[in-house]
């Protein structure tokens, strides 16, 4: 990207910043700022306000999980930051827990301004692209409304608080919709999104068609929607194969795009965050947050692909500090901790798909045992012919398969299941050991400031 087209970004992103703002002088038209209405002349502005939405968009929740569940724990070297959140004492009055409720909203609206700023355009001559784009803002706003409310519902059912959808930009005071109603709204647009996105996996690092479905596969399992989590998982599957186990690595080094359906490209040289820098501090050389025992202790470590890519084993860091470190993302030499963000992939379409029919059909144990083929050399099939052995080894296997991707947390709460940490787990969490449905963390809080503005919205209980 050449550096005019630079320039042409970040003007875009301060307009959609400065539009993002409300102003108390709405009569006033301001002279130092672009005139909205004229900031999409053609599909090329379009692009670049579609960049501002991704630009947004991050590993928030790849580190909520990792800190306030049963997959990481924070090392005694960890003097720095984030003991909050990982000892459970957050309120909404503690950004490391509520600093994605506004970005989130601040993206959405981004791509609400760039679905307005698109009805103003005609003949153009480039209508095929623009309803390519129309397609990825529409999936960008359902998928970011989505991980809202993983975040941040109260629970994932009926009569359970699910988030305000935003589908203009304005200035409101929203309620919080019920669960399912909200995501009935996140599916629409998902549905309208589809016909229109590219269709093909050339630009994994953009929304495409498989995307789409991928993403459709995880709200389906969220709403138990087993039928639709079984279609759309497959779709994926089917375009998509599992990596092989050589190449399996290489995807967690940028090397190979096997079995990704959509990531977030991290270049060198941006000002764009290094996801291995929330667990490894290079200045200093510090531990943030380490695989938990309880993850390590679940893997077969000699025949298990995922452990040497997910764990490094450093035996020789010297006195108190952590062995184990998170090696899923550490980046290279040249540029350590910096690799681009996998947000969907074809492992965890199988473990969708096989807790679907093992809570519908019952036949899940082809797709578990075709995963675990595809992980652990020398594996040997197993039939399980009890639901709830089923379930757990699938639940299992989310624990493995997807460690520092986001989920562990969010399928605790899907399952309404107790964080539990082992012993070795929190040596340094101040008793931090086992959080459960009935306390206020197990929810994470909306930022106080919200709740005290907007007087129609509720916070999440006990807080």
């Amino acid at each position: 990207m050449n550096y005019l087209k630079n320039q042409r970004i970040v003007m875009l992103l301060l307009i959609l910043a400065g539009l993002s703002s409300s102003c108390t002088k709405l009569d006033l038209s301001p002279t130092d700022t672009i005139d909205p209405t004229k900031a999409f002349r053609n599909a090329e502005d379009v692009n670049m306000g579609i960049l501002g939405v991704y630009n947004l968009i991050d590993n928030d929740l790849g580190e909520l999980s990792s800190t306030v569940s049963d997959e990481n724990m924070y090392p005694i070297e960890n003097t720095v930051g984030n003991s909050d959140a990982f000892r459970w004492t957050y309120t909404g009055a503690n950004g490391s827990v509520t600093s994605f409720y506004y970005q989130s909203y601040q993206a959405i609206d981004r791509a609400n301004r760039v679905l307005a700023g698109m009805e103003k355009l005609n003949n153009t001559g480039e209508e095929a692209l623009l309803n390519q784009y129309k397609g990825e803002l529409l999936a960008l706003r359902g998928y970011l409304h989505f991980e809202l409310a993983r975040a941040y519902a109260s629970g994932y059912e009926a009569g359970q608080m699910g988030m305000a959808y935003m589908t203009v930009s304005e200035i409101s005071y929203p309620a919080r919709e019920d669960f399912m109603s909200y995501i009935g709204k996140v599916k629409a647009d998902l549905q309208a999104a589809k016909p229109l996105v590219e269709p093909g996996l050339n630009k994994v690092n953009r929304i495409n068609k498989t995307a789409v479905a991928a993403i459709q596969a995880r709200v389906a399992l969220y709403e138990k929607n087993w039928p639709d989590a079984i279609t759309y998982s497959s779709e994926v599957i089917n375009s998509l194969p599992l990596a092989a186990r050589a190449e399996f690595k290489d995807i967690w080094t940028d090397k190979s795009n096997k079995e990704v359906a959509w990531k977030l490209s991290r270049p060198v040289g941006t000002d764009l965050s290094s996801i291995g820098a929330f667990y490894f501090r290079q200045s200093g050389g510090y531990v943030l947050l380490a695989p938990s025992f309880k993850l390590i202790n679940s893997f077969d470590v000699n025949n298990d692909i995922r452990f040497t890519a997910y764990i490094q084993h450093d035996p020789n860091r010297p006195g108190n500090k952590s062995k184990y470190l998170v090696n899923k993302f550490a980046g290279s030499a040249a540029n350590p901790g910096l690799v681009d963000i996998k947000l969907f992939r074809t492992g965890e379409m199988y473990l969708i798909r096989a807790e679907a029919k093992a809570e519908s059909q019952g036949d899940a144990n082809a797709d578990l045992n075709a995963l675990r083929q595809a992980r652990i050399a020398g594996y040997s099939p197993v039939n399980l012919t009890n639901k709830t052995d089923l379930l757990n080894a699938i639940a299992l296997e989310r624990f493995k398969e997807l460690a520092f991707e986001g989920h562990r947390f969010f399928d605790l709460k899907r399952h309404k299941k107790n964080v539990e940490r082992l012993d070795e787990d929190v040596v340094n969490a101040s008793g931090a050991k086992t959080l459960t449905p009935a306390q206020a963390q197990y929810n994470l809080p909306l930022p106080n400031l919200e709740v005290q503005v907007n007087k129609n919205i509720k916070q999440n209980p006990n807080y």
